[in-house]
């Protein structure tokens, strides 16, 4: 990897080029490769932080919906990729806190019959200050472009994103089968990808 005097490698350079054009000319190709260089790298990241596919391809659409809104603020003094990748990262993170933020771990005397103590995990109903900062802060990320869907796909991220369903309550709520409910989804998120990306006259 060639390394310049500024200490970036040239892919940070073209890098660094692709954001200018983004940023300041509008470019939709320039955020297309932008994308395509870390799409997979970012998803591959957060599937490691989560061990779930479904969640970790709406995660990654969320840190490049967040990336770009925020794009115009990145500074040079380190490398996109790594700020990315810290967007992501914390992204993910929130999402990892939010969901054990649904149950409150109890320590306490029972013991099983080998004489181990045991854990119980019980559900905590009451809403949390951080628990609802955390998901007001992914809807507001996702809002954005979501109305820009065609109407056919709307229904499919409000459930999933905002009212945070499953897959299979989808499936249910919707009557579809649960393929046909995850290839649509995975139809919205390639469409809130493009629009992310400042493609959307073309849906």
């Amino acid at each position: 990897m060639e390394i310049n005097e500024r200490g970036f490698s040239n892919k940070a350079l073209e890098d660094f080029d692709l954001i200018d054009k983004a940023v300041d000319e509008k470019d939709q190709q320039a955020y297309a490769t932008l994308m395509k260089r870390y799409k997979k790298a970012v998803y591959f990241m957060i599937l490691k932080m989560i061990r779930d596919a479904d969640d970790a391809e709406d995660l990654t659409m969320e840190a490049f919906a967040k990336a770009f809104k925020n794009l115009h603020r990145f500074k040079k003094d380190y490398t996109f990729s790594t700020w990315l990748f810290r967007i992501a990262t914390n992204n993910t993170i929130d999402f990892i806190r939010k969901k054990k933020l649904k149950t409150m771990s109890l320590n306490n005397t029972l013991s099983d019959d080998s004489g181990n103590s045991v854990n119980i995990d019980v559900e905590d109903d009451d809403n949390n200050p951080q628990d609802e900062f955390i998901k007001s802060q992914r809807i507001e990320m996702v809002r954005i472009f979501v109305d820009k869907l065609p109407a056919k796909y709307r229904k499919l991220v409000q459930l999933r994103y905002f009212d945070e369903l499953s897959y299979e309550e989808i499936a249910q709520e919707l009557d579809k089968p649960l393929g046909t409910v995850k290839a649509q989804l995975h139809r919205s998120r390639e469409l809130l990808y493009e629009i992310a990306a400042g493609k959307e006259k073309h849906i």
